[in-house]
């Protein structure tokens, strides 16, 4: 059998912590490496006691949900917390990563990033990153497929589901349907 890369391994891993994430419009996650070995793992979401997005929706102003805190940061902020050095470590995120966490990531002394897919990736962030002689790579997951878009699907199926109550598909119909629906995101041995 054939091992996966560590950057495979990795990139995984971030995939799984996205799918933790409580924000509605985007689920990222991340993964710092140190050495071969994972120092911190962190996914988007409110603070710790906050409201979450999933529950209460987003509060965007100019664009940007105010209430959450990026993967990339909370990775470095239990970093932070549980006092382990992000100096020459390396980020695994599965979104490259915004302006402001492109900054906090140079501050951190991290000096690699691995991310599988561009997102907004802003020519400043860029511009700062190669002025820091931080590096960043896109990797793929290929290996394995990981769906990150499993609340995305159920949501589109939950409106289609809706739109034919309102013209009036039967109540068998419909039931048949929400039935059908929960087996294809519900996950069994």
């Amino acid at each position: 059998m054939e091992r996966i890369s560590w950057d495979q391994y990795y990139m995984s891993q971030s995939h799984l912590l996205a799918l933790r994430s409580t924000c509605e419009r985007l689920a990222v996650g991340a993964t710092i490496v140190r050495d071969k070995r994972v120092i911190a793992g962190g996914y988007n979401g409110s603070p710790s006691g906050s409201v979450h997005c999933i529950d209460e929706g987003c509060k965007v102003i100019d664009g940007h949900c105010v209430r959450t805190i990026h993967a990339e940061v909370n990775a470095i902020l239990q970093c932070a917390k549980f006092g382990v050095a992000t100096e020459g470590a390396e980020i695994y995120v599965t979104h490259f990563p915004c302006l402001n966490c492109c900054k906090t990531i140079i501050q951190s002394g991290i000096q690699k990033i691995f991310y599988a897919h561009d997102y907004k990736n802003h020519p400043y962030a860029i511009e700062l990153l190669e002025e820091a002689g931080v590096e960043y790579e896109k990797v793929e997951l290929d290996y394995l497929h990981i769906d990150t878009n499993t609340k995305d699907k159920l949501y589109f199926m939950t409106s289609l589901i809706e739109k034919l109550e309102e013209r009036g598909a039967s109540d068998e119909e419909l039931q048949d349907l929400r039935m059908k629906a929960n087996q294809l995101f519900t996950y069994s041995d």
